[in-house]
């Protein structure tokens, strides 16, 4: 085997890292078998306690000095609580692995699956092979996969609106789920062939997203108001938590997946644009003022020159990317360019979100009246829909794809409207839906970030997924149901264990325990990225560079 890349002090620091908490995970396993293997002794020849043997061997009395040791022993302070996580660690403390032994479990497999995705990417274990599209097997392809979803997962969902008390089920959480999952297989499908010719649908969904990063956390903070910080790092986890890995692991920057910092983004200006003053929410002015200053934000950030690099400058180090295949671009170029083309829609989904009621309102009235007037109201909707969807469809999204990328972000939220109008037009369109598509819907952020190292290959830190990974040569179907299959379940493992450990890290509702973990966790991946550097420096100074480039694949310099 040859890693096709040089190794960092940081892939170092995960390997080490995984090695140490693999271990604990296996001595936790191991002492979980003893003692669920432990014989136990029948209740009657168990021997009976004295009532010397019985007493407690301290006075436990309230008020009393032995009662007050034993109410202090469990630390209240994020310093307290750090020192008897370390010393619990470091001692190998059997009750604190037994109690801690499913998230060791959850940590083992989720770097197991961070290393698979080394091996394909970084490694030649596995083949590659070149991208060939085809107009035919796309579309065969797809409407196979709908054609199934239908005959198999259709399902009908009921239940009480918050708004009216009754089953409208406008823009539901399975209705939504669904629409991320059938763009989200159009959106891979599209990298997989490079099917150049639906970019601007591509640059659409994506838009969609993001509107649906606006409509579902508007809609969580305005009626939930829990503004926690404990809830606020529960999203960031969500978002960004594989991603950390990934590009400590790989040596990407964080902008190659550019879906990740851009929702984070919008996510934090919802969160901002509801958390501040949250308490005048109820107020109809104060939401239009609020949704005001967004598109005065918005529009000072990337429409005035000269304001996105002055924000953004500080965080070149986070926010800038170098492409290998246009390597004199600024560093920002790209995070300007992809936060650019949706800078708008997020505030239309908080938009709509705000308005939800009020529809669902307007639905349940449609629904009541008589069938002659509820169809000719639906009728004039589909026609509204229909024209203003052509009118869209012959000045803007046939223009070439620069064109269109000027017009998209003023222009995205027309088609998407119209979706939503169509897609709720009636109660059997509301109430039904594809429940496969709803399933891969939950996993799109795991499947957009696997499809650079376990479906396709980029083979380089910061590369773009330019060939397939190949398990099987010469057979180009064959291998992509076999890469696919694995793809989606590893995809899904990894969707359920980061739930899993965000369940473990990052409580709700205790920030004590948040902030220690944070404070702990910090200081595990500080000392073992300087255990990594240092191992590096002795490795290089023990072993010849020739011996080091031989492993990596580098020849080495004459």
């Amino acid at each position: 085997m040859k890693l096709l890349t040089p190794i960092t002090s940081a892939q170092v620091a995960c390997l080490l890292g995984y090695i140490q908490l693999l271990s604990y995970w296996a001595y936790a396993e191991y002492l979980e078998y003893n003692k669920s293997s432990r014989p136990k002794a029948h209740a009657d020849d168990e021997k009976k306690p004295t009532d010397e043997e019985s007493a407690p061997l301290v006075d436990a009395s309230p008020g009393t000095p032995s009662s007050r040791a034993l109410a202090n022993s469990t630390p209240t302070t994020i310093g307290g609580i750090v020192r008897q996580y370390i010393v619990r660690f470091l001692t190998m403390n059997e009750s604190f692995l037994l109690d801690n032994r499913l998230t060791l479990r959850a940590i083992a497999e989720f770097g197991g699956l961070i290393l698979y995705y080394y091996v394909c990417d970084r490694t030649d274990i596995f083949g590659e092979s070149s991208k060939h599209y085809s107009r035919d097997l796309f579309i065969f392809l797809y409407a196979l996969l709908v054609l199934t979803c239908f005959f198999t997962s259709l399902t009908k969902h009921t239940g009480a609106s918050l708004a009216t008390g009754k089953s409208i089920q406008y823009l539901n959480r399975h209705q939504t789920e669904e629409w991320k999952g059938w763009m989200q297989i159009i959106f891979l499908m599209y990298h997989y062939w490079e099917a150049r010719e639906i970019y601007n649908s591509i640059r659409l969904f994506i838009a969609a997203y993001v509107w649906m990063t606006g409509f579902g956390n508007f809609s969580y903070y305005y009626v939930r108001k829990d503004f926690g910080l404990g809830r606020f790092c529960q999203m960031m986890w969500r978002l960004n938590f594989l991603v950390f890995f990934c590009c400590l692991a790989l040596t990407n920057d964080y902008m190659l997946y550019y879906i990740c910092p851009m929702h984070t983004l919008f996510t934090i200006m919802v969160y901002a644009a509801l958390g501040i003053y949250s308490k005048y929410n109820e107020l109809p002015a104060v939401i239009g003022i609020k949704m005001a200053i967004c598109f005065v934000v918005v529009f000072l950030l990337w429409e005035v020159q000269g304001v996105f690099e002055l924000v953004w400058g500080p965080f070149t180090f986070l926010m800038g990317y170098i492409d290998p295949r246009k390597p004199d671009l600024p560093l920002l170029h790209e995070w300007h360019f992809r936060s650019g083309l949706d800078r708008y829609i997020w505030i239309v989904g908080m938009i709509y979100a705000y308005f939800h009621p009020l529809v669902e309102r307007w639905l349940e009235k449609l629904e009541e009246m008589h069938h002659m007037t509820r169809n000719a109201i639906r009728a004039a909707i589909v026609a509204v829909c229909l024209s203003v969807g052509y009118v869209w469809y012959v000045n803007v999204y046939c223009l070439d794809k620069f064109a269109y990328n000027n017009l998209h972000p003023y222009t995205s939220w027309i088609p998407i409207t119209i979706y939503i109008a169509l897609r709720n037009l009636t109660q059997p369109l509301r109430n039904w839906s594809l429940a496969l598509f709803g399933w891969l819907g939950k996993i799109t952020l795991e499947t957009y970030i696997g499809q650079f190292h376990i479906w396709l290959r980029t083979g380089m830190p910061n590369g773009q997924p330019a060939m397939l990974l190949s398990f099987v040569r010469d057979y180009p179907l064959v291998n992509f149901m076999l890469s696919t299959a694995v793809y989606i379940l590893v995809s899904m493992r990894l969707f359920e264990l980061t739930n899993t450990l965000k369940n473990s890290f990052v409580p709700h509702k205790d920030n004590t325990k948040l902030g220690a973990n944070t404070v702990a966790g910090t200081i595990f991946m500080g000392v073992t990225y300087i255990s990594a550097v240092l191992l590096l420096l002795a490795i290089r100074l023990l072993i010849p560079a020739d011996a080091i480039l031989d492993m990596a694949g580098k020849p080495a310099d004459p």
